[in-house]
């Protein structure tokens, strides 16, 4: 049988999605399963999946997943703690294919390089809003992983030294769900997790909600400039379930040109990035899963 197309495995905490593509990166065939929180039955599932495209003759297998991954092998695996120690390289070596493992945070900025609104800049990220900050780095055309495979590990970054424990870093002082939590309490919404009636206050400038927002535009701000301080960059993407909300992209522009007409000194220094919305929302990570492949596989440069 000539072999074809590749498979992309996209593991998130609610669901696992998967999808067969061809070299162009369009999807033939796409899926998604629940994601068991039970190991062995996780592994089944995936071995399912995994088992039905290489009896379609496929070329390559591509994994996106939590946490810190070096190679192909999961570390810690951030929301599945489970994932720790696996390596699906290892495991899948049976079919003498191709396997390449990378943490979605980077996958997000090589979708965005290969086929989205960062594509072919060599100096560029994508930053994640969500439950935490997601980021990946692209540096003189190459994937940012650092000495330890944990580079573009933004919820990391500290943003508030008076907060205790975590809730001074990004991932809990920058938390897009945390913001849409606040708005909700403070428009008395029962639902904390309404996403859309938050916007809907925000947007018609309910004067509590606005300020919550304002506030955490300027977070996101903030973690630009830290970036920025380091790597120097040309533009960066904004992507999450908010991004889709034209006003986010808009906030941080705005509370990004605020800073640089509060500080001087920063508007003489830096050249301000580009701050553009991720053309890919949720299939992000199947799309830079597979060019994180074809990188490998390939040897193809950023």
């Amino acid at each position: 049988m000539m072999k074809k197309n590749y498979l992309s495995i996209d593991i998130g905490g609610t669901n696992v999605k998967y999808a067969e593509l061809n070299n162009a990166g369009n999807i033939i065939e796409q899926g998604k399963i629940k994601t068991s929180h039970d190991k062995e039955q996780f592994l089944k599932n995936i071995d399912r999946i995994v088992a039905k495209y290489v009896k379609k003759g496929i070329k390559g297998i591509a994994f996106c997943a939590p946490g810190k991954i070096a190679h192909t092998k999961i570390h810690f695996g951030g929301a599945l703690p489970f994932l720790d120690g696996i390596d699906f390289a290892v495991r899948y070596k049976k079919y003498d294919i191709p396997v390449t493992v990378i943490n979605d945070g980077k996958a997000s900025v090589l979708a965005e390089n290969w086929l989205g609104s960062l594509k072919d800049m060599r100096n560029c990220a994508a930053i994640t809003l969500g439950t935490g900050v997601g980021g990946g780095i692209i540096v003189n055309g190459k994937l940012l992983n650092g000495a330890h495979f944990q580079a573009g590990e933004l919820s990391f970054l500290q943003l508030n030294m008076k907060e205790p424990g975590f809730d001074g870093f990004a991932g809990g002082y920058a938390s897009a769900v945390q913001m849409i939590k606040n708005v909700n309490e403070a428009i008395e919404n029962d639902d904390e997790t309404d996403g859309l009636a938050a916007f809907e206050a925000i947007n018609n400038g309910n004067e509590k909600a606005k300020k919550i927002f304002d506030e955490y535009c300027k977070r996101i701000a903030a973690i630009i400039i830290d970036i920025q301080a380091v790597v120097d960059l040309d533009a960066i993407a904004i992507g999450g379930g908010i991004s889709a909300q034209p006003i986010v992209i808009q906030g941080i522009n705005q509370a990004y040109d605020q800073v640089l007409a509060d500080n001087e000194l920063i508007r003489k220094t830096f050249t301000r990035p580009k701050i553009v919305e991720a053309k890919f929302k949720n299939g992000a990570n199947l799309y830079g899963a597979l060019y994180n492949l074809f990188i490998h596989v390939n040897g193809e440069k950023l």
